[in-house]
């Protein structure tokens, strides 16, 4: 504990400009990139947060926060209106609907292309996903039973070459010959709809149809499951695996369909968070230099403060003092700093690319043109303990080199 005699001295210390220039630039060149540092590192996960965040809207614009199955997948859903209107009494749950989804191969005038053919129940659909909002040309609505309508993803369609009006043909691997082997059902449907997420795992392989022509193409009585949302995307994992567990079903949600996705996140978010906090690092051991050049411009000082009585722990305070004010301040100023710059990093970033002539982020190449921030309360926090802790271990051994001044050898030439 520091005692209020010692954090004056300490403080003293780092007001005093007796020691010269050089060590006075020191401490500031240390104050700052302590600062830089953690400023860097709250815009950078700030910035990487937006981004995740973005990816997940997107991912899930499309997907459901859940899927509940029967145990067998090949098997079909038992008395599943049953257990809609149970999981929709449940609370927390937003919407339910059914699907089926299978593999599929699409033909159109000589282009060929894999895809998920997911048959969708347009009425129910909109309360588990976003897809009426995604369609860029023509109407989810279209789709009818018996119809042979069929919806597709932007670059889908654009593989294929079909527009709205064309006729494409889908094969499913089902049914089994006389000599055992796979027999494709072949279909026609009528395109009615495109749609664009902003995202190529939907785009370029989700193609719908209505759940009563998948479930004819499929050969399926009933749907293959059903599709969950919840008011908390956050939540859905354990509420998903309750609901699951009660109703004697599998579960799968929507962290185990995008867990590549999310992972491939963290591990970036940790990596430029070990490397920012190099910085940080490089501004403590500044700290260090700073205080043992204190420590030996101050050893007279020391010398007398200990005849006068002070024991070598107040020295150890007096130093640790003046390396904890120099790291809060910079910690201080970096947190600040960094707040008001991911705050307003949207803002910030379009003025960068219109004074220097760059564009971060060309609209031709990333679905995402701008550069998101989301501010975590638990990462400024993180951050802001990192650095201040880092700070305080530098002070450590130049304090304790001043406790061991020896009163009579530094008085000697005095």
């Amino acid at each position: 504990m520091i005692r209020p005699l010692e954090l004056y001295v300490g403080l003293r210390y780092v007001r005093s400009r007796e020691a010269g220039f050089f060590v006075s630039f020191i401490t500031w060149v240390s104050l700052a990139g302590v600062a830089l540092g953690v400023a860097a590192l709250i815009t950078i996960l700030s910035v990487m947060n937006g981004f995740e965040g973005e990816l997940r809207g997107r991912l899930l614009s499309l997907s459901s926060h859940a899927t509940l199955t029967a145990p067998d997948p090949a098997a079909p859903l038992p008395d599943w209106r049953a257990a809609t209107a149970r999981i929709e009494a449940t609370p927390g749950v937003v919407g339910v609907a059914p699907y089926v989804e299978q593999q599929a191969l699409l033909t159109f005038g000589g282009e060929m292309s894999g895809a998920v053919l997911r048959g969708v129940d347009p009425a129910l659909e909109p309360r588990v996903s976003e897809v009426d909002r995604t369609m860029v040309d023509g109407d989810f609505a279209s789709l009818e039973p018996g119809r042979d309508r069929i919806v597709l993803g932007r670059v889908l369609a654009f593989q294929l070459g079909a527009g709205l009006g064309d006729t494409i043909t889908v094969m499913v691997p089902q049914g089994e010959g006389a000599d055992g082997e796979l027999v494709p059902r072949i279909r026609s449907y009528t395109v009615s709809g495109i749609f664009e997420v902003g995202l190529q795992d939907h785009d370029s392989v989700l193609a719908l149809v209505h759940l009563a022509d998948a479930e004819a193409l499929v050969g399926r009585d009933g749907p293959q499951g059903l599709r969950l949302e919840f008011d908390d995307v956050f939540r859905a994992p354990a509420a998903a695996a309750a609901l699951a567990d009660s109703l004697g079903l599998r579960a799968r949600d929507w962290t185990q369909e995008n867990a590549t996705y999310f992972r491939a996140i963290r591990i970036e978010k940790t990596m430029m968070t070990l490397i920012l906090l190099l910085v940080v690092a490089v501004a403590a051991f500044n700290i260090v230099a700073t205080l043992v050049m204190v420590v030996r411009a101050k050893r007279t000082d020391i010398a007398i403060l200990r005849t006068l009585g002070l024991e070598p722990r107040g020295v150890v305070g007096v130093f640790l003092s003046q390396g904890i004010v120099i790291g809060w301040a910079g910690t201080a100023f970096g947190v600040v700093a960094g707040l008001l710059l991911a705050a307003n990093v949207e803002s910030v970033v379009p003025w960068l690319e219109r004074t220097f002539g760059f564009q971060i982020l060309d609209a031709d190449v990333y679905y995402i043109t701008r550069i998101p921030s989301t501010i975590e309360a638990g990462d400024v926090v993180l951050v802001a303990g990192t650095a201040f802790l880092l700070t305080l271990l530098s002070t450590i051994y130049p304090a304790l080199r001043a406790a061991r001044t020896q009163p009579a050898e530094a008085l000697r030439y005095e």
